[in-house]
C-alpha cells in the first residue's frame, strides 16, 4: 500500500509539476477545470495514502486483553481518518485559494508531495528514512518561502508609495 501510494504521489505530482511549467500543452488553451467529484476523491485518496500507515501502526500496537473491548481502538482509528477527511474538505477552499494566488507556494507544495511520495516508496521498499530529516527540510524550505513571501509583499509595498509620489 505505501509503494502504491508513493507512485500515485510521484507521479500526481510530477505531473502537475510538468503541468505548471508546460501549460501550452493543453488541449483547446483554456482553463481546465476539474468536477467535485474528481477533487474530493483526490483528497480522499491522497487522505488514506497518509493516514493509512499511522492507523496500521496504532491498530497492531494496541492489544487489549479484553476482547469485547478490541473494537474500541478501531474505532477511534475510523473516527480519526474521517475527521481528518471532514478537516481536510473543510479547508481545502481558502488553502486552494491561497496557494493559487502566491504560484512559488504551489511548486513547493508539489515538491513536498514528490518528497514525501519518495518516502513512501522507500518504507514500502523496507527502506527507513528517518522523519526527522524529512521535518528539517520540509521547515526550512518553507521558512525560506515565507520569507520571500514576505520580501515580495515588501517590494511591492514600496513600489506602491514610490508609484504614488
Amino acid at each position: 500500500m505505501l509503494l502504491l501510494g508513493g507512485l500515485f504521489l510521484l507521479g500526481k505530482s510530477t505531473w502537475e509539476i510538468g503541468h505548471q511549467l508546460e501549460p501550452k500543452h493543453e488541449s483547446g488553451g483554456g482553463k481546465v477545470y476539474s468536477s467535485m467529484t474528481t477533487v474530493l476523491v483526490q483528497i480522499v485518496m491522497i487522505d488514506l495514502v497518509f493516514s493509512l500507515d499511522s492507523v496500521l501502526t496504532a491498530v497492531g500496537m494496541v492489544r487489549p486483553d479484553d476482547y469485547e473491548a478490541r473494537w474500541v481502538p478501531l474505532t477511534i482509528m475510523i473516527s480519526a481518518v474521517l475527521l481528518s477527511i471532514a478537516v481536510m474538505i473543510a479547508f481545502s477552499g481558502p488553502i486552494a485559494r491561497f496557494v493559487n494566488n502566491h504560484p512559488s507556494v504551489k511548486m513547493l507544495a508539489l515538491s513536498f508531495l514528490i518528497l514525501i511520495g519518495v518516502v513512501l516508496i522507500a518504507e514500502g521498499l523496507h527502506t527507513h528514512i528517518p522523519r526527522g530529516y524529512i521535518y528539517f527540510s520540509m521547515a526550512f524550505a518553507l521558512g525560506v518561502e515565507m520569507l520571500n513571501l514576505r520580501a515580495g509583499q515588501r517590494a511591492l509595498k514600496q513600489n506602491e508609495t514610490l508609484e504614488a509620489i
